[in-house]
């Protein structure tokens, strides 16, 4: 059964820089395609960024273009999101999640989505 931690959450002032790791346990996350979602209060879950199981192919949320860039280690079996000039509308409870299919990713329903990890906290504020 595939486990994921997420990590590396914290406050930050606007303009800022965080990464957040997500590391899996129980299988190897080799065949996995991964993606962030976050959750403001009072709004949906919404995806962030994801990438296929070989690194190969990224995609991002238009909100999140040129500011945050994923990446994946698979030797570490772990995800990075890599999130620079944070802006306040960031704060989030960001989420790692993983399945095997790289579309259910892309599109990013989050019923459809098969692994999730419990969340960290991303808070943009001076």
């Amino acid at each position: 059964q595939l486990q994921l931690v997420e990590s590396g959450g914290g406050l930050v002032q606007p303009g800022g820089s965080l990464r957040l790791s997500c590391a899996a346990s129980g299988v190897t996350l080799d065949p996995y395609a991964v993606g962030w979602f976050r959750q403001a209060p009072g709004k949906e879950r919404e995806g962030v960024s994801c990438i296929n199981s070989s690194g190969s192919a990224t995609n991002y949320a238009d909100s999140v273009k040129g500011r945050f860039t994923i990446s994946r280690d698979n030797a570490k079996n772990t995800v990075y999101l890599q999130m620079n000039s944070l802006k306040p509308e960031d704060t989030a409870v960001y989420y790692c999640a993983a399945d095997l299919s790289w579309p259910a990713l892309v599109v990013g329903v989050p019923g459809s989505i098969d692994y999730w990890g419990q969340g960290t906290q991303v808070t943009v504020s001076s």
